[in-house]
């Protein structure tokens, strides 16, 4: 959260708010959230860190997630690529 903390003392106020909206949520419930050591949700750590092009990214702000995983995931096959695979899904 230290990284949070100073990513957002270093942008102008204008800059802050941008940021915040984007991401639907706050200054103030983050600068609480960062006074108090609360845990952030998931997707507001993905936000914050897409918002900020990495510069605060999910790992600092949640390192209890297996951040990892989703960021070395391929994407999800087609039901096409399921079928040509002989995995074809049933239901």
């Amino acid at each position: 959260m230290d990284k949070l903390l100073a990513y957002l003392n270093s942008l102008p106020k204008a800059e802050r708010l941008d940021l915040v909206t984007r991401c639907k949520t706050s200054e103030g419930y983050l600068r609480k959230a960062i006074s108090k050591g609360q845990r952030l949700g998931e997707s507001l750590c993905i936000c914050l860190d897409r918002e900020s092009s990495g510069a605060i990214r999910c790992e600092d702000l949640r390192p209890d997630v297996d951040w990892a995983y989703l960021r070395t995931t391929r994407p999800i096959p087609s039901d096409t690529e399921l079928a040509a695979a002989g995995e074809v899904a049933h239901g």
